[in-house]
């Protein structure tokens, strides 16, 4: 039998004393010289190196050579001789079970939906919307949750209630609607934001006053309707070839990307600087919306034309108000055949704008009633009127033309009348009346590019806006409108359903109040089925954690008790100290004792003021203290006696945590300081650049690391590299805590704010989302999460536990 010789853990190559020479790393773990040269540096700790065995961050000098060899591995490498045969294929070993996942919140969305849509947010208070002048909005949905009223923040039946953020509720009504909806949006937004014949689309804002989401576009240039129009006007016929050229090239172009307007007024056009028009996706939606209701109410009652409501110069095609009505009107009974929705809808929309301007309020007066009359007829299935109606308005048009046109115009008269064909198979191309305005201006001759052929474009996947499910959806409600002269939609609006995540909701938000302190909460601690809470009263109570009720209270403290830890050992341990300097260590057992297990007491002089902050690391068997001198000391869990002080910190330090066999500190100097557990000698100093404010709490989860300050600013670290800065309170952050994707941070403003992070395995994480906020009645101090619920402790002597169920 062969011994395997030991090898290196990264190129799994076996040691010898030539080039693969095993080199001890500080955590123990040994690997060879030349993979210690080819492994990355962490950007920020370049004195450091992550050890390929165990992935502990440990002190690296400038060269592996200066790193002691591992001598027994030589000796043991050199003692056997090595073997030809090919290793056999260790056994798997057995995966462990993974622990359960328990979300504070269910998961609101995917990850791969939030970098979607977030690039379309608009800032709440963004400028965009103070203006309102440079932008229309259109409403989309609604967050209607009637728990929610924002504008109630101060009032006491608002405490202990979870509202959502800014962010939290777009995302929310965005997930929930439709995905036709959806792909509308994405198309509007995504073509809005290319296309320059389009006004642009700016993104999605939402309106806390009316819980509405709008689509913000463009609306900064000359609107079409600044024009007036009056029977004498545009008798140079040069003038209206180019409005023509301009308004079927701007459609050339939507048709172009697949989309169908349907429906056109003079409010859906604006002129730019350079007098070229440009369509407002936005206006088009809201008069599709404005001819849906018109529709909706004459089939809901009897009406007669003078009734219908259809405002001057806007034109939905015959065939569109037939799709709209048999949408709205199940038993509606018409022959479709010749009235499908495409681009030719466009043209004979088109036209009508274009004879506008031709014609003057002649034509527009004319066509108004015609179409108030048609809608009526259509309703109430008098189909055989609606074709001799259309056929007497088509009549007295021509008899316009007529009297406007001599016959020198004759081809323009019957290009404008194949425009406004009934069956749309029989109206012109886009193109082939662009082209014809263009004639009116430009001389064939010097046309050079009369002869371009049309871009081919798949008619049969086209979108008309018009029909759209963002304004055609069956779930619609009827509300105030409350944003004045900045709606420019004031009709009915597809609403998301007010139960907007199933589970998720206000009322869903439990709240268990336990009350015992005499004093301010400092400090909690979870582990052994029990919640310890320290307290300015010099106890730390014992709550059980299925009936959260007080079980003990640990008595003995003669100062305020700042810090409490949990240690899962045999037996299992609690280990309070005080600010004078006194640590107390408890056993965990039923039933409970009333004498500490051992008491430690650090030395101290008239400036020092006790421990502040406690951290365990039950790998290398430490308690570790941040005190008031300015160090921090390590404490051997085994015999109880100081083992070794690290110094670096210049105030207090206040904020303790252990993770991945690194211990990180956070000081009043504005500081987090990185310990190398297997030597406690000093890694990196994050913040000594450019010190912001005081470090009061700091939380790790995998290889993110989060501090709190005193100003409100949480700063952010993954795999080594800082990754942002926010300011999600006004004012100073107490405590923080991380569980997985969720942070949770409170502190003077009495409110919790929940946050979300959000990233994958590979990259880790990528950024930071607020999800929402728990608004409290006294300073939050203490926070500890633990399998769903959210444990809250408070300067008014309570603990509070928040957690969302049915």
């Amino acid at each position: 039998m062969v011994m395997d010789l030991p090898e290196c853990p990264v190129c799994l190559e076996a040691f010898d004393g030539e080039s693969r020479i095993p080199r001890v790393l500080a955590c123990g773990h040994s690997t060879c010289q030349i993979c210690l040269l080819h492994l990355p540096k962490p950007p920020l700790f370049p004195c450091t190196i992550r050890c390929p065995a165990c992935t502990q961050l440990v002190t690296y000098p400038q060269s592996p050579s200066s790193l002691p060899k591992n001598i027994d591995l030589l000796r043991f490498s050199s003692s056997f001789p090595r073997s030809s045969n090919p290793k056999p294929e260790p056994e798997p070993k057995p995966k462990p079970k993974p622990r359960p996942d328990f979300d504070f919140l269910p998961n609101l969305w995917s990850h791969e939906f939030y970098h979607k849509w977030k690039q379309w947010i608009v800032p709440q208070d963004s400028e965009l919307i103070k203006s309102n002048q440079i932008v229309s909005l259109f409403k989309i949905a609604s967050f209607t949750d009637n728990n929610d009223n924002d504008n109630n923040d101060d009032d006491d039946d608002d405490d202990d209630e979870f509202k959502y953020s800014y962010v939290a509720k777009v995302m929310m009504i965005l997930f929930k609607m439709r995905d036709e909806c959806l792909v509308e949006l994405d198309l509007i937004l995504t073509l809005a934001s290319k296309e320059y014949r389009i006004c642009s689309a700016y993104g999605l804002w939402y309106n806390n006053k009316d819980d509405y989401l709008y689509l913000v576009c463009e609306r900064k240039h000359t609107s079409l309707l600044n024009l007036t129009v009056k029977d004498d006007d545009y008798d140079d016929i040069s003038s209206v070839g180019m409005i023509g050229m301009e308004l079927y090239e701007t459609f050339s172009r939507l048709h172009d990307v697949g989309l169908v307007s349907g429906c056109t007024s003079f409010s859906c056009f604006v002129i730019d600087g350079f007098g070229h028009m440009l369509i407002d996706l936005n206006q088009v939606l809201i008069d599709g919306e404005r001819v849906q209701k018109i529709i909706k109410d004459s089939i809901r009652s009897e009406m007669d034309s003078n009734d219908v409501d259809l405002e001057s110069h806007v034109y939905p095609s015959p065939e569109v108000l037939v799709e709209l009505i048999r949408k709205e009107a199940v038993d509606f009974d018409f022959d479709m055949s010749k009235c499908t929705v495409g681009f030719s809808s466009d043209v004979w929309s088109l036209a009508c704008v274009l004879l506008s301007f031709l014609l003057g309020m002649s034509f527009v007066d004319e066509t108004r009633g015609f179409l108030s009359s048609y809608i009526l007829k259509l309703v109430h299935g008098n189909t055989c009127e609606c074709e001799e109606l259309y056929a007497t308005w088509l009549d007295n048009v021509s008899g316009f033309l007529d009297g406007k046109l001599g016959l020198e115009y004759t081809l323009m008269k019957e290009l404008l009348q194949k425009c406004l064909c009934f069956d749309p198979k029989d109206r012109p191309l886009v193109n082939d009346v662009w082209k014809f305005m263009r004639g009116l201006i430009i001389k064939p001759k010097l046309d050079v590019i009369s002869s371009s052929e049309q871009k081919a474009t798949n008619e049969s996947t086209s979108r008309c806006l018009v029909l759209a499910d963002l304004i055609g959806s069956s779930n619609k409600t009827v509300k105030n409108d409350e944003t004045g002269a900045m709606n420019d939609s004031r009709d009915d609006n597809v609403v998301v359903e007010s139960d907007v995540i199933e589970g998720v909701r206000k009322s869903s938000l439990s709240c268990i109040e336990m009350k015992g302190h005499l004093d301010c909460i400092s400090g909690l601690a979870i582990g052994g089925g029990f919640l310890f809470s320290s307290s300015f009263d010099k106890t730390v109570n014992v709550w059980s954690l299925q009936g959260s009720n007080r079980v003990h209270t640990f008595k003995g403290h003669e100062h305020k008790v700042m810090a409490v830890v949990y240690v899962d050992s045999e037996p299992p341990l609690c280990i309070s100290a005080d600010n004078g300097g006194d640590i107390f260590i408890w056993a965990v057992n039923l039933p409970f004792d009333e004498k500490p297990v051992k008491r430690l007491n650090e030395e101290k002089d008239w400036r020092y003021s006790g421990v502040h902050s406690l951290a365990v690391s039950s790998t290398s068997g430490y308690l570790y203290t941040g005190s008031g001198d300015k160090s921090i000391k390590a404490w051997s869990l085994n015999d109880y006696s100081l083992s070794y002080t690290m110094n670096g910190h210049k105030s207090v330090v206040s904020t303790l945590a252990v993770c991945n066999e690194v211990l990180y500190s956070g000081s009043w100097d504005g500081t987090v300081r990185l310990w190398c557990l297997s030597d406690h000698s000093p890694l990196a100093v994050l913040g000594e650049e450019r010190p912001v404010a005081s470090v009061l709490s700091v939380a790790t989860h995998t290889h993110t690391l989060v501090a709190a300050y005193e100003n409100g600013s949480i700063k952010v670290w993954n795999k080594d590299v800082f990754l942002n800065s926010i300011s999600p309170h006004s004012s100073s952050i107490f405590s923080i805590c991380m569980e997985g994707p969720w942070l949770f941070s409170g502190g003077w403003n009495k409110t919790i704010v929940v946050q979300k992070l959000s990233g994958n395995d590979e990259s880790g994480v990528e950024e930071v989302t607020e999800i929402g906020s728990i608004q409290g009645d006294s300073v939050v101090t203490a926070l500890s999460y633990w399998e769903g619920r959210l444990f809250v402790g408070h300067a008014d002597r309570t603990i509070k536990v928040y957690s969302f169920g049915g």
